[in-house]
């Protein structure tokens, strides 16, 4: 039994969830989100509550089950409250500057990485060591803050590197003289 799959999602004022098919559109005062899923799982909307029913107990069907409804959530909260990841950048002279659509970033390398911001989210710099990035779409919000951070991953010596904002950096001890 999918615990996940079996809770009903509750709509927010001002959302409409719509299924054509396999493709089921999400439309709120933020933006509007498609996006097609398993055929298998049939979603019901009825008022203000969307469920979720799967044809058999198959391991398969339980999981899409949870995965679906956990989708379609994240859409509804998407165009209703939308999604922010900050990044922190640590490190001596590291720092982050938006030129126009472009974040370039300065973290030790011999020249600037440059970001062109994807077409939904929005990319600002509060000060030069903070990034945020925003969007409607969990997955490109999440998708994109990742790349920036791959640019420089902390590394667990002096902890230098690009994090997320509450991230924990495990640090290690480093070579001990005799």
């Amino acid at each position: 039994m999918s615990r996940i799959g079996n809770k009903t999602i509750t709509l927010p004022a001002n959302v409409e969830v719509t299924s054509d098919g396999d493709v089921v559109t999400v439309k709120g005062p933020k933006g509007e989100l498609s996006r097609s899923l398993a055929h298998e799982i049939n979603l019901t909307v009825d008022g203000t509550q969307v469920s979720f029913t799967r044809p058999s107990d198959d391991v398969r069907m339980k999981a899409l089950h949870g995965t679906t409804r956990a989708i379609v959530n994240n859409m509804v909260e998407g165009v209703s409250n939308g999604f922010k990841k900050t990044l922190k950048l640590v490190g001596v002279g590291y720092r982050a500057a938006k030129q126009g659509d472009k974040l370039v970033l300065n973290v030790g390398y011999s020249h600037p990485v440059e970001f062109e911001a994807r077409e939904g989210l929005t990319v600002e710099v509060p000060d030069a060591t903070t990034i945020t990035v925003e969007g409607i779409s969990k997955q490109f919000v999440g998708d994109f803050a990742a790349e920036i951070r791959a640019v420089r991953s902390p590394e667990p010596y002096k902890g230098k590197g690009i994090r997320y904002e509450n991230e924990h950096v495990v640090r290690k001890e480093g070579k001990t003289g005799k």
